[in-house]
């Protein structure tokens, strides 16, 4: 995995010493993301926002709340709001690759696939109801072609916005309207 930097822009009160808020880019928003993508999102989720100690329930909501407009066509929120396993978060260097499953199918029949290689196969075979050949003759899976997709469309967001962080980890893509509406 390549090293990647990821930059924000902060607005700071200077009196109070406090970030209102930071300008990011997709890479960023991305990372914020992909945190969710932990079991955290789920247990956000049966928490619910309102009951979550500190930022978390504001990442979530600001995600939930994201316009599709935003969201790289090829991404699905859900995908983070509702985690069916781990997945690798980027920019951290922990990758949960799934394990590849062995499929396995009868050496004399082709009709019946399983992933226990002591499987007996069902299939009937001349005068007896089961064929009872052990299914443990090894199966190749071949996945369908990947979509050649560019390096900035990767991720869940779009790449040609700029987006707002506060404090409190909302994230808002970036406007004057937005920036002036949280400074009041």
């Amino acid at each position: 995995m390549t090293a990647s930097k990821v930059t924000m822009k902060l607005l700071i009160d200077s009196k109070s010493k406090k970030v209102m808020f930071a300008e990011a880019g997709k890479e960023c928003i991305d990372f914020l993301f992909h945190i969710l993508a932990l079991p955290i999102g789920s247990v956000i989720r049966l928490l619910t926002t309102e009951g979550m100690v500190g930022c978390l329930g504001n990442l979530y909501d600001s995600l939930q709340n994201l316009d599709n407009i935003y969201i790289q066509p090829n991404q699905k929120k859900d995908t983070l709001l509702k985690p069916k396993s781990a997945a690798s978060v980027p920019l951290l260097l922990i990758n949960n690759s799934p394990v590849q499953k062995q499929f396995n199918r009868c050496s004399n029949h082709y009709d019946h696939v399983t992933d226990d290689p002591r499987s007996h196969c069902p299939s009937p075979s001349g005068p007896f109801p089961v064929c009872a050949h052990t299914m443990n003759t090894n199966m190749t899976y071949v996945a369908p072609p990947v979509e050649n997709v560019a390096a900035s469309d990767k991720g869940l967001v779009k790449g040609v916005v700029t987006y707002m962080v506060l404090d409190d980890l909302v994230v808002k893509p970036m406007s004057t309207i937005s920036s002036v509406d949280t400074q009041f």
